[in-house]
This record gives structure tokens, C-alpha cells and sequence, in this order.
């Protein structure tokens, strides 16, 4: 499958494959203000940001990623970033951001459901891994309204210096069982 040509709707939502063309507004919006319950630090110059974007298409060519810019539908305003890594894995990684001004519209949730709903139909996974800090209270509500149960918790540093304490919730498939056959199925 070729990564670089997923796109995903939603009703409010565009979901594309990252690329240079959204390199001004990542840099932009990707702040501390933004990065402050995640792993990586804001990029200290444009350079950083086109060294990410280059490494997520490099990742999206070989399989391993599958990382999304998130756009407003109805205006295509850039919103942030989303993707599930580790693809290859039986437990990959679903991972977002926005910038500040699309918080609060429920767009995360909106946009993690769709790249579930493509895992769901195209992936074969055990569960999928969603890490959050604990006191992230509205990104934890991701996970939580996908099923997702914490299954373990950790403290690592970020890169820029600060302890996260992470709480890793696990999103199953949606299931159902009728006379003991498991049918999966998308959840609209």
C-alpha cells in the first residue's frame, strides 16, 4: 500500500499525508505551549521541521508510519498532525497534536477515530497504543471514547527536559460475538 496516497474524511475533517507543503504552519503552531505533555520539543528553526517532515515521508514510503496533516473540511486551515507509528508491529502507536486555537472542537478524537477506523479495515494488529500524560485530561479522552483501558504507566523524560508521567491506554478492534464467531466491524 502506498501511504504517501491515504487520505481520510470525516464529517468536520481532511486528513492528508504529510508534506512539505504545511512545513510553515507545523513549525508555527508546534509550541511549547503545545509539546508541553509530549515527547519531542518544538523545532528551534525551520531546518528541524523539514528534517521531521523528510523523516515522516521516508517512514510513510517504507511502511513503518503513516502520519496525516489535519485540516478543517468546509475552509482546508491547517489544524495539526496525527498518525499511527510502528505499523509493521502488532502494536502500533497512535499519536496528535493541534494547535491551540482547534482546541476544545473535539477534532482529536474526530481525527483518531478515522485513523483507527483505517487501522481497523487495513492493518493487522493486536491492539493499538495510545500514551498520554496523566494529567492530559482532554487527550485522554481520546482513548477513553475508543474503548481504550490503561494498561500501564511510566515516567520518561521529554526531550525538552521535562518528566511526563505517561499513562498507555490500548484500543482493541471493534468486535462482536454472536454463537462464537467474532465478526470485526467499522464504527461510523
Amino acid at each position: 500500500m502506498n501511504f504517501l496516497s491515504v487520505e481520510l474524511s470525516t464529517n468536520c475533517l481532511l486528513l492528508r499525508p504529510i508534506s512539505f507543503k504545511y512545513k510553515a504552519d507545523i513549525f508555527t503552531e508546534f509550541t511549547e505551549k503545545i509539546t508541553i505533555y509530549m515527547h519531542p520539543c518544538p523545532a528551534k528553526d525551520i531546518s528541524e521541521t523539514e528534517a521531521f517532515i523528510n523523516d515522516s515521508i521516508k517512514n510513510m514510503k517504507s511502511g513503518n508510519n503513516l502520519i496525516f496533516v489535519i485540516l478543517k473540511k468546509t475552509t482546508e486551515e491547517f489544524l495539526g498532525c496525527a498518525g499511527i507509528h510502528g505499523i509493521e508491529q502488532k502494536e502500533p502507536e497512535l499519536g496528535i497534536w493541534l494547535k491551540k486555537a482547534a482546541h476544545g472542537n473535539k477534532y482529536g478524537l474526530e481525527a483518531i477515530d478515522a485513523i483507527k477506523q483505517w487501522a481497523d479495515a487495513n492493518l493487522d494488529y493486536k491492539y493499538l497504543r495510545y500514551p498520554v500524560d496523566r494529567v492530559n485530561i482532554a487527550s485522554r479522552k481520546i482513548p477513553e471514547a475508543l474503548g481504550g483501558k490503561i494498561v500501564k504507566e511510566y515516567t520518561k523524560k521529554n526531550m525538552s527536559g521535562n518528566t511526563l508521567h505517561i499513562v498507555e491506554y490500548r484500543i482493541y478492534k471493534s468486535r462482536i460475538t454472536i454463537n462464537r464467531t467474532t465478526f470485526v466491524y467499522e464504527i461510523s
